[in-house]
């Protein structure tokens, strides 16, 4: 969700890794054939594993980015998460209102 933010450790845990990190901007368009502002996991040159946050599950549609700036894509989270081959997690790190 857009107003929450990543947990670096639960994604991790979701992923079977030990950590993770975020790439760094200036390796963006290199490893991912996106530029900044226009990240997504629909049409990536190479296929990564794909964590969507699990409340993406509570909505009829979501947006994501198109993988251009300015491009959206509105689509159903389970149309979603085939195409991407996806795993829902709870991967946002808890807030005070949701402690």
């Amino acid at each position: 969700p857009v107003a929450e933010e990543l947990d670096l450790k639960r994604a991790a845990a979701a992923a079977g890794e030990k950590s993770l990190s975020m790439l760094h901007v200036r390796d963006l368009l290199a490893t991912t054939g996106y530029v900044r502002g226009g990240c997504s996991p629909v049409g990536m040159k190479k296929r990564f594993p794909t964590l969507i946050d699990e409340t993406a599950q509570l909505f009829d549609t979501i947006m994501i980015s198109g993988g251009r700036r300015g491009a959206q894509i509105e689509i159903t989270p389970d149309d979603l998460g085939t195409y991407c081959a996806a795993t829902f997690a709870d991967i946002c790190r808890a807030t005070d209102a949701s402690v």
